[in-house]
């Protein structure tokens, strides 16, 4: 097999990264009215979700120091409905991979399972919140909006779907999943999340934004009064910064890795241009991609290998790393059981391609056009194959860094890597 070589590209997009983000985080409270909504010495529940969120440890750090520098007594929960398993010991766990722990946040973690009911919606939907927010004198959300992976609406990822899905729990989760089967996610998260601001409980949120760098870009607080139109314009702007694979087509498309640190569904849906039940190519302004290769997960995904079923090969090394209790759990929670449908997979990563390279439509393997991400929330640097340079060079975003490569395999017949090492977790 004779393929086409390899350009590392550079995507220049505009870095709008926040120098200083404690002082960031510290003007914007205390210019707002979140503590004076609280009684004096009162409870602050923070909740923190399951994403990997640049910087969280250091914004939820921040957040807690603002309550406490106003006597109140902030403690963190996660806000996650099936994550870590869906048991309370490793959802903590996953707050604790990502530096979130009573010894560096300065504050208790306290991690249950456990709901109060807060009704049913006008679209017939249960309610709930996790206990210990309900239990305090107010709840302060820490989340990042940003699209779904799975719809397209106004109100997608962000504090509206913290306060339904990650407030809820795995009971809620799971009644909430299929409800959407039907009433679609953006109205069940709408109706739970207006339940849940009914409740009283909450105090608001602070929204993060990250550009198409991975950067922590914009803090904004968000009041309960403003929450739901607030978010549909925070969504809009950040997804004007979107990273793109910034060519038109391309006929097989490697990935490195996925993992639940990079996205709810492993692989961001809306860069590699599939839909988590399977569809090919469902996202209208996105790059078509034919085929994808993925051939790893991240360490910090702990075997939740959910979205391996959008592939349409893996490595035997990703199978092999396959936890299938919190896969399993995930999908099903999510009814999305074709994010877990098990490809192709092969012993090397030479194999991997041979079989795949075929199925593109293309006598010619050295015609077949190949892009090459690290994952779906690194985008730059990536490698464009050689047959893509008219695309390339008609981009005035793109610099081309060195001269085109040879793809090389190793002696095991794995890639020879040609991009920088994955983002640390965070």
């Amino acid at each position: 097999m004779q393929m086409s070589r390899l350009y590392q590209v550079k995507q220049n997009f505009p870095d709008r990264r926040i120098h200083d983000i404690p002082a960031e985080i510290a003007r914007q409270l205390h210019a707002s009215p979140f503590a004076s909504r609280v009684k004096p010495g009162g409870r602050v529940a923070i909740g923190v979700g399951s994403r990997g969120i640049n910087n969280i440890a250091t914004i939820a750090r921040a957040v807690v120091d603002y309550y406490k520098a106003h006597n109140l007594k902030p403690h963190i929960f996660p806000a996650m409905g099936s994550h870590g398993a869906a048991t309370a010991e490793g959802q903590a766990e996953v707050l604790a991979h990502y530096g979130i722990t009573e010894a560096t946040m300065g504050c208790p973690i306290v991690s249950s399972l456990e709901v109060v009911p807060l009704g049913r919606t006008p679209e017939g939907v249960d309610a709930f919140m996790d206990r210990t927010a309900f239990e305090s004198d107010g709840v302060m959300l820490l989340g990042r909006v940003k699209w779904h992976t799975d719809f397209m609406g106004k109100i997608e990822s962000g504090l509206f779907k913290m306060m339904a899905i990650g407030l809820g729990k795995f009971a809620g989760a799971q009644r909430y999943h299929t409800y959407a089967y039907k009433l679609g996610l953006e109205t069940v998260i709408r109706s739970v999340g207006r339940q849940v601001l009914g409740s009283g409980k909450i105090l608001g949120g602070l929204a993060i934004l990250e550009d198409a760098h991975h950067n922590t870009a914009q803090l904004t607080p968000v009041m309960v009064e403003e929450m739901e139109a607030k978010e549909e314009q925070l969504l809009a702007l950040v997804k004007s910064w979107m990273g793109k694979i910034p060519v038109p087509e391309v006929d097989v498309l490697i990935i490195d890795e996925i993992g639940k640190n990079i996205s709810g569904a492993g692989m961001d849906t809306k860069v590699v241009n599939r839909g988590v039940q399977g569809q090919y190519n469902p996202w209208p302004d996105t790059p078509k991609i034919e085929r994808i290769f993925i051939r790893d997960i991240t360490p910090v995904s702990y075997g939740n290998a959910v979205g391996f079923g959008m592939a349409d090969v893996i490595s035997d090394r990703l199978f092999n790393k396959i936890n299938w209790v919190p896969t399993r759990i995930n999908a099903l929670t999510a009814s999305t059981p074709s994010a877990i449908r098990t490809p192709m997979h092969y012993p090397t990563d030479r194999e991997c391609l041979e079989r795949v390279f075929p199925t593109v439509g293309r006598f010619d393997s050295k015609e077949v056009t190949l892009a090459w991400i690290r994952n779906t929330m690194e985008l730059t640097p990536l490698m464009l194959s050689e047959n893509l340079l008219d695309e390339i060079q008609r981009n005035p975003l793109l610099q081309i860094v060195g001269p085109a490569q040879d793809v090389e395999f190793d002696p095991e017949g794995n890639l020879v890597s040609m991009l920088a090492p994955a983002l640390a977790a965070h």
